[in-house]
């Protein structure tokens, strides 16, 4: 049987942090590299309605190729719009179906089983980096974080394909807690600070 877990908390903790960033913060620069505030939230914005899709295996443009991440692209009323996908796409893998067969998501074919880690990595390595980028602290519910870990684990495999999903790895001591040992496989460093002005 496929092991599913909830995506909930990790969206609604991500889907917080969107609904409060003001305007003046959108050119902040994020540990995401090369991505300012807004380039990421509209990166989210996109990945929410993809995972969606990919969940409900509504193959298509959606899931054919990665989000973006240009802030130009930013959705009208996105402080409310980013929250109300990111629940969507939750409430979508909230469903049996979600995990079971083959999907899509950012042009790649996989097992729905392997599209759920990844959605759990994307929204709790994203939250961090909102959060970060805001200077402000982060809580990564417990079963997301572990699949997010389950996930960045295998990439870090000799001979894993992790060009395009991670810059190169951070290394973090192996008792480390959780989400720093996340961060550290997914190309972050968890002592990241914004920059001072």
């Amino acid at each position: 049987m496929t092991e599913t877990f909830d995506l909930r908390p990790a969206a609604r903790e991500l889907a917080t942090l969107v609904a409060t960033v003001p305007d003046d913060r959108l050119t902040l620069p994020t540990p995401c590299p090369g991505y300012s505030l807004g380039d990421l939230l509209a990166h989210v914005a996109g990945l929410a309605l993809a995972f969606r899709a990919a969940a409900d295996k509504a193959l298509g443009p959606l899931t054919g190729a990665a989000p973006s991440g240009e802030a130009a692209s930013l959705p009208a009323g996105w402080r409310t719009e980013i929250p109300r996908r990111l629940d969507a796409l939750a409430d979508a893998w909230a469903a049996p179906a979600a995990w079971e067969g083959m999907t899509e998501a950012g042009g790649v074919t996989l097992p729905g089983a392997v599209a759920g880690l990844v959605a759990a990595d994307e929204l709790v390595v994203h939250g961090w980096d909102v959060a970060r980028a805001l200077g402000r602290p982060f809580t990564a519910a417990d079963s997301p974080l572990e699949a997010a870990y389950r996930f960045v684990l295998a990439s870090a495999e000799p001979g894993a394909p992790r060009d395009g999903l991670f810059g190169p790895i951070v290394p973090v001591p192996d008792d480390a807690p959780l989400l720093d040992r996340v961060l550290g496989l997914a190309g972050r460093d968890p002592a990241w600070e914004p920059p001072r002005h």
